[in-house]
């Protein structure tokens, strides 16, 4: 996707809070343009959820300001709070309410005017795939489609920001598919999406990517930006046992680090120069048979390990 090119409407500047002796976020500063989609990335712990939270204004910082569509996140919190849509992983439902009590609740809770309302439920319906299914209770419906209709409630008085905290955690490849369709609409009718996800083949999807570790902003770019700022070469080698060959090659002079990328094993190397024998040599020794070992481009996730080791590494617990 090609970045948004349009004025600031989120702004983050210095934003820090701390909670008793622990800092969850320490100095994050950047901007959100208008239409973007906007990807918060990072490891549990890193500061993502805070962060949405004071720009949302569920949270106030204890340091550093910042501005939602134009206005003060530590003076006008309410104001922001009805200028937004805001959709949580906990997808904010009442499961023993029907999906049309849902949608009339959260209609005169956003002061959807009651002169609309039968239009906005009647589209909030169609976008979930539950045009027919009105009176059926929310918490008998597949996670999928809760995950649609929340959405629909979060955007039923049309924000133009929407901020969304991990939105398709739990759920299945293909819904979670559908859902950024939903997005990629809401934003080519001028929506600001601002979202977190663990997913990197959602992380894709985003205009620009914002990683944030230990309370920290330790990257901000494009996914392809990002991708082509990983400098170790990288190996990627196929073998009978995988996780048998990570353990292996810990610790072989020249390897930064070994993970599992599905089947495969990936080989972060300070060269390449002379690391294919070392690493044939390595698993031939402890009996594992090799069966693929090429250089291979740098996946976002690969970006995203390498950001986050020189970083000091992820949260431990």
């Amino acid at each position: 996707m090609t970045p948004a090119q349009g004025t600031p409407t989120v702004v983050a500047d210095r934003l820090r809070r701390v909670f008793g002796d622990f800092v969850a976020v320490n100095d994050v500063s950047f901007e959100v343009k208008e239409g973007e989609i906007f990807g918060f990335l990072g490891p549990n712990g890193a500061g993502k959820t805070t962060t949405i939270k004071m720009l949302a204004g569920l949270l106030l910082p204890s340091a550093g300001n910042g501005s939602v569509a134009g206005l003060d996140i530590l003076t006008q919190s309410e104001a922001i709070k009805r200028r937004i849509g805001y959709m949580s992983q906990l997808f904010s439902l009442y499961a023993d309410l029907t999906v049309d009590e849902n949608i009339a609740f959260f209609a005169g809770l956003y002061s959807v005017p009651r002169a609309r309302r039968a239009e906005r439920r009647d589209w909030a319906l169609k976008m979930a795939g539950l045009a027919d299914q009105g009176k059926r209770l929310t918490g008998d419906l597949p996670l999928g489609f809760k995950q649609r209709l929340a959405l629909g409630c979060a955007v039923l008085h049309e924000p133009t920001i929407l901020f969304l905290d991990e939105p398709t955690s739990g759920v299945d490849p293909l819904s979670r598919r559908g859902f950024w369709d939903l997005i990629d609409a809401l934003t080519l009718q001028g929506t600001t999406v601002f979202v977190s996800t663990h997913y990197m083949e959602e992380a894709e999807y985003c205009h620009r990517l914002a990683l944030m570790n230990r309370g920290s902003l330790v990257a901000l770019d494009t996914p392809a930006r990002l991708r082509a700022g990983v400098k170790e070469p990288l190996l990627e080698l196929q073998t009978d046992d995988g996780p048998r060959a990570v353990e292996a090659l810990k610790g072989l002079p020249g390897v930064v680090e070994t993970a599992m990328f599905g089947r495969a094993v990936h080989v972060a190397l300070h060269e390449l120069a002379g690391a294919r024998e070392a690493i044939t040599a390595r698993l031939a020794e402890r009996g594992l048979a090799l069966q693929a070992l090429k250089p291979i481009a740098p996946s976002l996730e690969d970006a995203f390990v390498s950001i986050v080791r020189a970083a000091g590494g992820a949260p431990v617990g």
